[in-house]
């Protein structure tokens, strides 16, 4: 529980600091419900003696808002940049930070979803916590779309409008490894 209270409040400076950065009042994203709907999802991957015939975890992007996650000293994290997988090497007492797509879509690409994935390793176990953030449930029945401060004649929307709800049922019906959800909202 006091993790939890820590984690968002954490996550309340982290979307009044995007907010500023997209050059919209600090409580913008919060006053949206961004900073609500957290779930806390923990990972346990044992070590596995033949790693390179597995996969911890496919190729994806987060579907939500944001993820911070907090991960042991065991590697297995890597980000996909410029077609090469890279590690993300855990720093004591750090937090990596995951723009989800729905941000991504809310800035208008300003801020970009990164694809990454989970590998097996050797050493173990490797023991992270994620904290989705995907909004206020008042947020599933509103259209969604392109903060309207952020489109202009030179900036149009990349992405139509939808509901949250119908884009929450893709992301739950469709396979890890097929197309992305986003890539049906994008104009």
């Amino acid at each position: 529980m006091e993790y939890n209270k820590h984690i968002n409040i954490l996550a309340e400076t982290l979307f009044k600091l995007l907010s500023e950065a997209l050059c919209l009042q600090p409580d913008h994203l919060s006053s949206m419900g961004c900073n609500k709907g957290c779930s806390i999802v923990s990972h346990y991957y044992p070590p596995c003696p033949e790693p390179e015939l597995t996969l911890g975890l496919r190729k994806h992007a987060d579907a939500g808002i944001m993820a911070l996650l907090l991960q042991n000293h065991v590697t297995g994290l890597q980000v996909l940049h410029d077609d090469q997988w890279f590690d993300v090497h855990p720093a004591r007492g750090g937090l990596v930070v995951n723009i989800g797509d729905l941000l991504q879509i809310l800035s208008n690409d300003k801020f970009k979803s990164v694809k990454h994935r989970v590998t097996a390793n050797r050493a173990g176990p490797r023991i992270s916590v994620a904290c989705f953030f995907s909004g206020h449930a008042d947020m599933l029945e509103e259209p969604f779309a392109t903060i309207k401060e952020l489109i202009s004649e030179t900036n149009p929307p990349r992405y139509k409008e939808f509901v949250l709800k119908e884009y929450i049922d893709k992301v739950l019906s469709s396979p890890i490894d097929s197309k992305p959800a986003i890539d049906y909202y994008k104009l």
